[in-house]
C-alpha cells in the first residue's frame, strides 16, 4: 500500500524558513516526478513546486528564488526548502508522488503558517 508522508510545517514569522520533507513508500514500482502543492482557505490547489527523475524542476513563479525543492531518489525523498517566508505562504502544503504505472498519490498535508 502506497503511503506519502509530509513532515516539517509550522508557525514561522514572515522573513524565516521551514523545510518540509516528504517520504513515499509502499511500492515496488518507481517514482517519476514528486512535488509540492499547497492549498489556501477559500482558494484552490496550486503547485508549488515539482522535481522529475531526471533533476528537472518547476516552480510557481510567486516562489522562484524563495523555495528550492530537492530530491534523494534513491530513497523516494522529497524536500523543500523555504526562506524569505511571507504571509501569503500560508496554506497546507500536500507532497505528491507519481508513480510508474501506479498513477499520483497524495500525502495527507501539512500546515505553514507565517505571521506578519
Amino acid at each position: 500500500q502506497v503511503q506519502v508522508v509530509e513532515s516539517g510545517g509550522g508557525l514561522v514569522q514572515a522573513g524565516g524558513s521551514l523545510r518540509l520533507s516528504c517520504v513515499a513508500s509502499g511500492s515496488i514500482f518507481s517514482i517519476n516526478g514528486m512535488g509540492w502543492y499547497r492549498q489556501a482557505p477559500g482558494k484552490q490547489r496550486e503547485l508549488v513546486a515539482y522535481t522529475t527523475r531526471g533533476s528537472g524542476t518547476n516552480y510557481a513563479d510567486s516562489v522562484k528564488g524563495r523555495f528550492t525543492i530537492s530530491r534523494d531518489n534513491g530513497k523516494n525523498t522529497v524536500h523543500l526548502q523555504m526562506n524569505s517566508l511571507r504571509p501569503e505562504d500560508t496554506a497546507v502544503y500536500y507532497c505528491k508522488a507519481d508513480y510508474n504505472r501506479l498513477g499520483s498519490y497524495w500525502g495527507q498535508g501539512t500546515q505553514v503558517t507565517v505571521s506578519s
